[in-house]
């Protein structure tokens, strides 16, 4: 089974970072976030699925566990991709500033952050290998 991004926490991290955000549900179809678009957000799928999409083309799905939408916090750039719900979704949304205020309080979230930027967005001497964009 591929790594998810919850998959790098302790039970207790996981509560943590979870209790940093708002839970919401959003329905199938729906596009919490929009290509080319301004970096404001990002979640955490309790539940669902979700298709990655670039230019239109799906170039990934991920479900529970997996982070959308924080390559482009990161990187302080548009978004890469358009995301949408496959399923009726159960997230964590984070704002920016809760996600820069986990990211300082809790190491270990910032190196999981970066860990699924670099793996999605691999350096130029390392991009043989195709990764979801967020």
């Amino acid at each position: 089974m591929a790594e998810t991004f919850f998959s790098m926490f302790t039970p207790e991290e996981i509560a943590r970072i979870s209790a940093s955000g708002t839970r919401v549900t959003l329905p199938e179809g729906w596009a919490p976030i929009s290509e080319s678009t301004g970096a404001d957000k990002a979640y955490v799928i309790l539940d669902g699925a979700v298709s990655v999409r670039s230019q239109g083309v799906e170039v990934a799905r991920l479900g529970a566990g997996d982070i959308v939408g924080e390559a482009a916090l990161l990187n302080h750039s548009l978004r890469t991709a358009t995301i949408v719900a496959l399923t009726p979704l159960e997230l964590i949304h984070f704002t920016h500033d809760q996600l820069a205020r986990l990211d300082v309080e809790m190491p270990s979230f910032h190196q999981a952050l970066e860990k699924t930027a670099a793996a999605r967005f691999p350096s130029p001497e390392h991009s043989s290998s195709s990764r979801p964009p967020a």
